[in-house]
């Protein structure tokens, strides 16, 4: 199963908890966050990030430009990680729950939802 949560929130929900944003949250020290694992380079182009501002009239194409993003990684260049972040992510979640931890005060509108759909239809 793969979850979202917000890094602000108290209570933590169980799973291998990843941070999937390019910035490291405001006010969060490492030790705070527990996350077993980073990876920045799944977010957004800081392009896609700052033309969305988190705008929910622009959340169908901001997710069709991010799953775009997404899909052509390889083909740009960007390996997303050394062994790349939707295979680390898609086999953990094989074995145990995932939690996609982001930032945004927007719970609906926010990348690691985005990439929950994402991850979810190559399941």
């Amino acid at each position: 199963m793969i979850e979202t949560q917000r890094v602000y929130d108290k209570e933590q929900k169980d799973g291998y908890r990843i941070l999937v944003d390019r910035i490291w949250p405001r006010g969060i020290q490492k030790e705070e966050l527990s996350a077993d694992l980073w990876l920045k380079d799944i977010a957004p182009s800081t392009e896609l990030r700052k033309w969305f501002g988190h705008d929910p009239e622009k959340w169908e194409e901001f997710k069709r430009r991010y799953f775009r993003e997404l899909d052509s990684a390889p083909a740009k260049g960007r390996t997303l990680g050394e062994k790349g972040d939707i295979t680390t992510i898609l086999n953990r979640a094989k074995e145990s729950d995932i939690v996609l931890l982001y930032a945004a005060k927007d719970r609906e509108h926010n990348n690691a939802v985005a990439l929950k759909e994402y991850l979810q239809q190559k399941i």
